[in-house]
Formats: C-alpha cells, structure tokens, sequence
C-alpha cells in the first residue's frame, strides 16, 4: 500500500508540473479497479472567476469519446438484429450519395463506426440541422477521396455522424433521446446530458476555455451548439458518470453483450505500429502485457480522455476544461500508475531515431477541408514540422514515419505514390492530403 501511495504522489507531481507548463485551468482525474475508486482528484480550478474546485460531479464536455457511446447504441441494435454491420449505409439511409462514389453500396456500415469510408475530414458545415440536411451536404459537397472503404483509417466526423441518422431510421426516436434512454437513464448517469438545456439546469458546470497565446489570457467560451455533430462530440458528464459507463466495457453492467463490447475494440483497422481503431475506441493490444481501449475528445474549451484495461478491470477518465490541452498523457500516466508501470511508459512512442534520409519527397503542405494543416520544410538544413503556428524539429524513425516532439510524440506516417512522393499523412488519426 505503502508502494501504491508514493506511485500517486509521482503522479501528483507530474499533473502539478504539466499545469504549470500548459495552460491548464481546471482538470480532473480519477481511476478504478473493479469497481472500486483507487484514485480521484481535482486539479485547478473550474472556473476562473468563481475559483470553484474541480469536483467529480463537476460537469465538462467530453468531445469525442462521445463517438463510443453512439457505438455501443449501434451493436446494441445490431445484438436486436435491427442492424447490421456489413450492411450498405444505404439500405438504412436511401438518401446516402456521395459525388466521387458511384457504387456507394460498398460503403457498410462497419465503414462508418472504423472512419473507413475513404473520405478525408470534410468542411466542418455545424449550421446543418436535421439529418436530411447533411445528406444532402455529402451528396454534393466536392471531395477527393483517400481510397476505397476499408483501405484507411481516416477522422471523418461527417460520416461518422451519419450513424445517428441510422439510429432514428431504425428506431424512430431521435438520437438524443435514444443515448438517453437506452443509455444514460438505464446507467444512472444523471449528470450526464446531450441537451443544452438540460445542462444549463444542472449546476457545478465547468467553464470552457481557450487559451490565446499572444496575450497568454484564458478566453471563457459559450457551450457550443453541434447540431449534427453531437452524433460523434455532443456528450456533456463528469468524472463519477463516466465511472459508471466505463463499467459497461468490463461486463459488470449487463448493457450488452461481452461479445458485443469485445467486437467494439478488436475488429479494427491499424492507425500505428501498436494500435489500432476500432467502433469507437482506439485500442493497443500489447502495452505491458494488457491492452488499453481509449478515445480523447476536444472542443473549443474541452480535452477529454476516457478507456479501460479489460484485463485488469481499469477505468480511468480525464477532463478538463481548456482546449488542446494534455488529457491523453494524463491519461496514460494515471493507467500505468495503476498497472504499476513506469509513469511515462508508452508502446506506441518508441520511435527509433535514425540518422537523416532525403527529405525531399516529403517536403510539401499537407491540409485537409476539415482545417487540420502540418507543413514539412527545411529550416536551416535541418527538417522541421510546422504545424498549429510552431514549429518543431522532425526526427527521422524509419520507412516513412517521421516524428516531433510536443507534449509527448506527435508522429507523422507518409503515404508514397508509385513515384515515391508523398501525396499524404497520417497525422494523429487523420489523414491529410498534399
């Protein structure tokens, strides 16, 4: 126990100092092991003038880890026999087109949940309401396509959203009201809501935040209205809710089947040398002998992280209330307090560093219509990323696969053309195009 306590207080000392060196205001954290609270503790505070503590009923976005709880209303539909995944997208939604896509019966379901469908992230359109309106949008919105469904692994909340219209075709109800009912309610997750004005009646809400660097002040931001987008983003909880959620994926709560939550993060498509994405959860099959299941989230004044560990009955959630802030690595330095591993220990950051290779048939700006940007350049004969207005040194890791590093490793995985020139990047888990 003893060994426990001081693995805590290194963890303690780690989130103090990521806070004093990222513009943190308020952040909480807490883990599980079968059901029991090993660790919960808030950090700053929830907003700044009120100076109110971080609690864990205190109420933050939780961005994209939303996207699981849409996956997991999906295979319960599909345990009914409602639905099914390798069914075309189509068949539950006639009015499905897309312009550069003339069978557009490959695309299946499975496509939607993995971010398969060959699309790159699109032009963000948070004015759309109603379904039928974004269908509309995909069916004449101009895009060049990555590959054919199934080839990548590509962020496309666009179609992603596209899941909520399949669960009012086949239910009837609309979509808030179904991750109400089939999950919230039946979860006791009474701070927990997709309706703005459900929020606003609830109390202990955090403030959202962003933080402008050239007058380094923190900017307060209204609660956003994603219309559409909250298919894949619109979640509103707090740590002790998100608790009692995580327990669905370790059995303990019969939501659904242990077949089903297992197909939810092991029918996936690789996004990294030791990870791969699944319906709505990343997972990595080999991190100390276990395997994590996760998903972060952001949102103008939201970083969110939220996962398990199946094998040891670990839940662990991280939230906090300012964007593009380090939830992840938080995250991942709660879990391997846990599992008694080192606080930085992560399979997916150990990258070789390699003498340098040519750099030419990567040079180039790679973008997306979502926004996303990272530029590759030579700056003073050495390689450099420059991304989100820094730029960082870029450190060669073998084949294709080049790296930075900010606030952990940010890798960089090209895709060749038959000339061997890169025409794209995987960056994080979206693709973006030359």
């Amino acid at each position: 126990m003893e060994q426990n306590n001081t693995r805590w207080t290194q963890f303690d000392q780690f989130v103090s100092t990521l806070m004093a060196e990222e513009p943190i205001v308020g952040l909480g954290v807490t883990v599980t092991e079968h059901g029991k609270t090993i660790y919960c503790r808030g950090f700053g505070v929830a907003d700044l003038e009120t100076k109110a503590a971080v609690t864990e009923e205190t109420i933050f976005g939780i961005a994209s880890v939303t996207k699981s709880f849409t996956a997991l209303a999906v295979m319960r539909l599909v345990e009914q026999g409602l639905l099914s995944l390798d069914a075309s997208v189509c068949y539950y939604l006639p009015a499905f087109r897309l312009r550069e896509v003339p069978d557009i019966t490959a695309i299946k379901l499975r496509h939607l949940l993995t971010h398969s469908t060959g699309l790159p992230p699109m032009r963000r359109r948070q004015d759309l309401m109603g379904f039928a309106s974004h269908l509309e949008f995909l069916a004449h919105e101009q895009v060049m396509l990555l590959g054919a469904p199934g080839q990548y692994v590509s962020y496309c909340n666009d179609t992603f959203l596209l899941l909520g219209a399949v669960i009012e075709a086949v239910t009837g109800s609309g979509f808030r009201q179904h991750i109400t009912d089939t999950i919230l309610k039946p979860l006791g997750m009474k701070r927990s809501t997709l309706e703005d004005d459900v929020l606003s009646t609830l109390g202990n809400l955090s403030t959202p935040y962003t933080y402008q660097t050239s007058t380094k002040t923190h900017q307060a931001e209204a609660w956003p209205v994603l219309n559409n987008y909250a298919v894949g983003g619109g979640v509103r909880s707090c740590l002790r809710d998100l608790l009692k959620y995580g327990q669905v994926y370790l059995g303990a709560t019969p939501l659904a089947h242990p077949a089903t939550i297992h197909t939810m993060w092991s029918e996936g498509l690789p996004v990294g040398k030791n990870a791969s994405y699944g319906f709505g959860l990343r997972y990595s099959p080999a991190h100390g002998g276990v395997t994590l299941v996760e998903h972060g989230g952001g949102q103008p004044g939201v970083s969110s992280h939220f996962g398990f560990v199946p094998e040891r009955g670990i839940v662990a959630a991280v939230l906090a209330n300012v964007t593009n802030v380090s939830a992840a690595r938080v995250w991942l330095a709660a879990v391997n307090t846990a599992l008694g591993l080192p606080l930085h220990y992560n399979t997916n950051e150990e990258l070789p560093q390699l003498l340098e290779r040519n750099l030419e048939p990567f040079v180039g700006t790679y973008t997306s219509a979502e926004g996303g940007q990272v530029a590759v350049a030579e700056d003073n004969g050495k390689p450099v990323a420059k991304t989100e207005g820094l730029t960082h040194a870029l450190i060669y890791a073998g084949g294709t696969t080049f790296f930075f590093n900010y606030r952990g490793q940010r890798v960089l995985r090209f895709f060749l053309d038959a000339g061997e020139k890169a025409w794209a990047v995987q960056f994080g888990l979206r693709i973006l195009r030359r």
